[in-house]
């Protein structure tokens, strides 16, 4: 026998980061069939338990079925389990036990961490994984006290859960809400746009697990000392602050100027940190204007950091593009970023990211709006906030039809595992090029 067809096939780290995802949702799903996990106790069709099995370990939000008035308390677990699995990282959570019993963490297993939470080398990946691990339960913990005394007071012992479940899900960027029985179906955070507490702390949480892991180790270590920090975490917090504050102007002055001072504060800020990637909201979203909708797309494509809870095409990529086309306009050789020069695999990684979701995003919005009859910018709303694992939505998820969950089920896991990890896994590794084809110049713009 050939020895090709002897040697076993070995997954690369790639692989095994999207065939993890994929069998924890498989299995979701199939738990929540069951009528132990509905309220009513019936079985639950299985297009519809993949979606929330999908939107939940790709911590999205889009929901068919309203969480608190459909999925019984075990129903509940299981999607809160699915969202922590998710926001953490599979491969996390799998080392994550690994470590507790005390396993030895091979060579390979580093590399595939260290793939899974964008760290710039193997070295200390161990050490770091325990830090994301005690950081992720301790912030949510904290999310959850701090949200606790409210929920409480306004339904009693149901308020421990309550603050449990949204903590955790703020903070994974999910955007699954209990509310329904409290404020209506599909309500969000909507009775809570004036309440301070649980608007600041699910605002914090939203951005902290948005930011990543690196940034963290780089807050924990150097402080306020920012000039120590990597190049990367300036990046992405200076974006990230950016991307709220700027928003969250217009909103003030143009979306919401009919709010009471203090609520017309909170709403906007709120709205401008949800989109990436959290997917709550505590006012109407089809209530908003085609340009504020237009908005808040932009922000959901955009989504979160490298190495977070969160997805989209992350704020590392646009902060890319953007100097790569002022290196043009000043007809610099190379993109810089910080006072640094960016590589031009950085460069040619961040175009192929963005092209590949505009592309997407544009591609599943026709189909939806071909299939259901719907707005264009309506399907739109829907195919950023599944690729960008967001939740936002206008009003139409629920009632699409099985062709289009099935579309924003592909978004959804393509969106949380990445662009590039879906090329690798299928490509394999990098080809060494040995020859090149002869150079010539295209005119373009």
């Amino acid at each position: 026998m050939p020895t090709a067809l002897k040697r076993k096939w070995k997954p690369s780290s790639f692989q095994i980061i999207l065939m993890g995802f994929a069998g924890v949702i498989l299995t979701g799903a199939v738990i929540l069939m069951f009528p132990f996990s509905s309220k009513d106790g019936v079985w639950t069709p299985f297009i519809d338990t993949l979606f929330t099995s999908t939107s939940a370990v790709c911590v999205t939000g889009l929901i068919v079925y309203d969480t608190a008035t459909h999925w019984s308390l075990f129903g509940q677990i299981v999607i809160l389990l699915l969202i922590q699995i998710g926001g953490m990282g599979v491969v996390t959570v799998a080392i994550a036990f690994a470590m507790l019993s005390g396993r030895k963490i091979g060579l390979f297993a580093r590399g595939t961490m260290k793939e899974a939470v964008a760290a710039p080398g193997v070295g200390g990946i161990v050490r770091l994984t325990g830090f994301i691990i005690k950081g992720i339960f301790l912030i949510e913990f904290i999310g959850a006290a701090l949200m606790a005394p409210v929920f409480i007071s306004d339904y009693g012992a149901d308020g421990i859960w309550m603050a449990i479940f949204h903590s955790v899900s703020a903070f994974c960027n999910a955007g699954f809400d209990i509310m329904g029985e409290k404020t209506g179906e599909f309500s969000s955070l909507t009775g809570y746009s004036a309440e301070p507490v649980i608007n600041i702390t699910i605002m914090l949480l939203i951005i902290v697990g948005g930011i990543g892991f690196l940034v963290w180790e780089d807050v924990v270590k150097h402080k306020w000392r920012l000039n120590r920090y990597r190049t990367q975490s300036k990046v992405v917090l200076i974006t990230t602050a950016v991307l709220i504050i700027v928003p969250a102007i217009y909103f003030f002055f143009v979306e919401f100027e009919d709010l009471p001072l203090g609520e017309r504060f909170l709403a906007s800020f709120f709205q401008s940190v949800t989109p990436r990637t959290a997917g709550y909201n505590t006012v109407s979203l089809p209530a908003m204007s085609e340009a504020g909708s237009a908005i808040i797309i932009m922000l959901m494509l955009i989504g979160g950091s490298p190495g977070s809870t969160a997805g989209g095409m992350k704020t590392t990529t646009i902060a890319v593009m953007f100097s790569s086309a002022f290196s043009v306009f000043r007809k610099k050789d190379n993109a810089e970023l910080m006072k640094r020069s960016i590589g031009d695999d950085n460069v040619k990684s961040a175009a192929c990211i963005f092209l590949m979701y505009i592309s997407l995003f544009l591609l599943g919005g026709i189909v939806i709006s071909t299939a259901e009859g719907i707005p264009m910018l309506t399907s739109l709303y829907e195919t950023a906030s599944a690729i960008g694992t967001v939740g936002l939505t206008l009003g139409v998820t629920p009632a699409l039809g099985v062709l289009s969950k099935m579309i924003l089920i592909l978004l959804m896991y393509f969106g949380r595992v990445g662009g590039l990890t879906l090329i690798y896994a299928a490509l394999g590794g990098r080809k060494t090029q040995l020859a090149k084809l002869p150079q010539d110049n295209i005119t373009v713009g």
